[in-house]
């Protein structure tokens, strides 16, 4: 039976992610930065683990208890949405440590593994916002464009391990924890200099009345498809709103 290890696990995308591929009787390991009792239904088949992909340590950690893992699925992350004059740039380093450099970090720690194995799976979830060009997102674009350079580059230097690497790119998703968060931190906040803000606002209503959005379970569909992929494909983008940007593109 196959062993998949998610980061970011414990809400939105990667808890839904983490069911799916239960259900479909995957061995799951839910990498959690706070472990919730309550978060997922734990069983023989779907373990939960403490990872902090900023921590070295915790990454260490986390892989030793989970054992040998098939695919890793690099979902954690934080939002970023305001005017980039306002955010700080001990922010700018907060969102790159995490969406970032622990992505890379967590997927440099399996490399061996599946390279000795000769199989393996790294699924990077990015965003939309590498689609196409949008406001108040300068930041997060910035943290999430490097992921899709390095998956691009990164899938090269595996494939002769029969290794494989792949993004998923999820449009716009108004439901989960990520999204409250990245309203409340983002443009109605004090990241918005005040000769930014009625134009951040009319951009934010724009954002919250679009008629395409992504759902988590899009998300979930998108990842199972590109661990199961056998064309090569690169990109997986996830939701209606992801795929015109991607088409448009």
């Amino acid at each position: 039976m196959d062993t998949i290890l998610i980061t970011g696990a414990s809400s939105g995308y990667g808890r839904r992610t983490a069911l799916y591929f239960h259900a479909r009787g995957w061995q799951v390991v839910a990498a959690v930065r706070t472990p919730r009792p309550d978060a997922l239904p734990v069983s023989e088949s779907l373990r939960v683990v403490e990872l902090d992909v900023t921590r070295p340590e915790s990454i260490a950690a986390a892989l030793e208890a989970a054992g040998p893992v098939d695919v890793l699925v690099n979902n954690a992350g934080i939002p970023a949405i305001g005017v980039f004059e306002g955010t700080p740039m001990a922010r700018v380093r907060e969102v790159f440590e995490t969406n970032t450099f622990g992505a890379m970090a967590t997927t440099q720690a399996v490399l061996p593994g599946f390279r000795e194995r000769g199989s393996g799976v790294v699924v990077n979830v990015t965003s939309s916002v590498v689609l196409g060009h949008m406001p108040l997102s300068a930041l997060y674009k910035a943290s999430k464009a490097a992921v899709e350079g390095f998956t691009a580059s990164l899938a090269l230097e595996l494939a002769p391990f029969g290794v494989r690497a792949a993004t998923v790119q999820p449009g716009a998703c108004l439901t989960t924890n990520f999204a409250r968060r990245a309203t409340a931190d983002g443009a109605a906040g004090a990241a918005v200099p005040a000769p930014y803000a009625e134009w951040a606002d009319r951009v934010m209503a724009g954002f919250t009345s679009q008629e395409l959005f992504t759902t988590e379970e899009d998300v979930a569909e998108a990842v199972w498809r590109a661990v199961h992929d056998t064309t090569g494909q690169l990109r997986f983008p996830a939701g209606a709103d992801a795929h015109r940007l991607a088409e448009a593109r």
